[in-house]
């Protein structure tokens, strides 16, 4: 198997792509590149967190970890326009292409950092997390954001996670109910689990 997505440069040859599509009834563009997650097309659990997500009662930010070339942090920023987003990502390619993709949607209310995990923004305390973890990066990798995300939640904030049940969501689950006072399974869908953690 080749490189994966999960690398801080990709050394694969850039080929950007355009993709063109609506989002909560939005339309956007994006535009992707070879060595960044799904290069064709906003795969479908990206899509589905998207379409899912709640925006928190609490007061406060909310970060999207893994944020690839940004179409959840984007979106979600585009629509709650009263909250800061930050938008990480391990991989610079992928950073890049989410800071002039917000600035082609003239979404401005966000930040967007390279990141391994949520180190950028140990710091600081959030509303919400929002992640569609690097699967591929392994169990370690996914657990670590889970751990991290409770870690910089507020008390009563929500961590939001889309994961396939063949790619470890039963093990997720598990994860989260040891650390959340309460998990639920707010969407299954062709495999793929929405799943809503509450500190």
């Amino acid at each position: 198997m080749g490189e994966h997505y999960y690398t801080k440069n990709p050394g694969v040859k850039s080929s950007p792509n355009k993709i063109d599509v609506d989002l909560r009834g939005s339309k956007f563009q994006f535009t992707t590149d070879s060595g960044v997650f799904s290069k064709k097309e906003i795969d479908f659990g990206s899509k589905l967190l998207i379409e899912s997500f709640e925006e928190p009662e609490l007061e406060g930010d909310i970060v999207d970890v893994g944020c690839g070339y940004g179409p959840i942090g984007i979106s979600l920023a585009s629509e709650f326009s009263n909250r800061y987003f930050y938008m990480l990502d391990i991989n610079e390619r992928a950073t890049e292409l989410a800071m002039s993709n917000a600035i082609k949607n003239r979404v401005h209310n966000l930040s967007v950092m390279a990141s391994d995990q949520l180190n950028a923004v140990k710091d600081k305390t959030f509303a919400s997390v929002l992640t569609n973890p690097p699967i591929r990066a392994g169990k370690q990798v996914v657990h670590g954001i889970l751990q991290e995300a409770y870690d910089v939640l507020k008390k009563g904030g929500t961590l939001w996670v889309v994961i396939q049940k063949k790619q470890g969501a039963p093990s997720a689950i598990t994860k989260l109910d040891e650390m959340f006072e309460h998990v639920e399974t707010v969407v299954k869908k062709k495999g793929y689990y929405i799943l809503k953690a509450v500190k």
